[in-house]
């Protein structure tokens, strides 16, 4: 009996490890200020600890025949914290280059849009469901993308003052200029892709299973090898490839579709300019 009741409430924990993480991390982004950023760094840290946790507790619950209505509700509330408040949190620490009341707003919508998307998935999924894909972007992936840029841009001032990257370091200005800058639109497009319909692979159940397709291979090898080589640097471009991936797949289809189709036109439709 004992045994049984460690089992229910295991994945429970790992719920509210994630919430936890959540938590912390915004205690550590509201601390943060561009003369001290280290507290921003560990909040992005701790995302990374929530998505951790995430990934684990409805695996195990599923392993353990402990899914639930309520497992399935208290994950998304916990969801909410560390993936759409903690971001928004960050978010407002990565730059000061645009009007506070502007950023407020931004990160309110990110907030709003990961709620809806928490919503209507719990409405549309069922405890039991193993979730191969998911129609959006994971609100994880939303707020992994975020947490990865607030872990990253330590790492690119550090190039700032080594002295081998001196002949880079007008390259290496102008690009934490440019993180800093899109931060506003990236928000906004991260929050877009969250309430979209576009479909997105769930990779750690696919790797679980052995079921992985061979272009979720490449990428998985891709992104090892980056971490290899540039390290922290490389996790924004692992989660930036993976949540424009979809609308990029679109896009492409979309033109591929009008290129064929402007093919497949008979001859006496066309016509001719002079």
């Amino acid at each position: 009996m004992k045994r049984i009741q460690v089992l229910a409430i295991f994945p429970t924990l790992l719920t509210l490890g994630n919430a936890v993480c959540g938590f912390t991390a915004i205690m550590l982004a509201t601390q943060a200020t561009f003369d001290k950023p280290d507290p921003l760094f560990y909040a992005g840290l701790l995302i990374f600890g929530a998505m951790l946790f995430d990934m684990l507790d409805g695996s195990i619950a599923r392993l353990t025949n402990q899914a639930s209505d309520f497992g399935q509700q208290l994950d998304s509330l916990c969801d909410v914290v560390s993936f759409g408040v903690a971001p928004a949190f960050i978010m407002l620490k990565l730059t000061d280059r645009f009007p506070a009341r502007m950023m407020v707003c931004l990160a309110v919508f990110y907030v709003l849009c990961a709620i809806l998307r928490l919503a209507r998935f719990n409405v549309e999924s069922h405890p039991d469901d193993g979730h191969s894909s998911f129609r959006g972007l994971p609100s994880p992936a939303a707020g992994g993308t975020i947490a990865s840029l607030a872990i990253a841009m330590p790492g690119l001032f550090d190039l700032t003052t080594v002295e081998r990257a001196e002949p880079f370091r007008d390259v290496i200005d102008h690009l934490i200029s440019a993180v800093q800058s899109c931060v506003p639109l990236l928000t906004v497009m991260l929050a877009l892709l969250m309430v979209s319909r576009l479909r997105y692979s769930h990779v750690f159940n696919q790797l679980l299973r052995g079921k992985t397709p061979l272009p979720g291979i490449v990428q998985l090898l891709f992104a090892l090898i980056a971490i290899l080589s540039i390290h922290e640097l490389a996790v924004p471009l692992i989660f930036l490839s993976f949540a424009f991936a979809a609308p990029a797949r679109v896009l492409v289809a979309l033109l591929l579709g009008q290129q064929n189709r402007a093919a497949t036109v008979p001859p006496e439709q066309t016509t001719a300019v002079p």
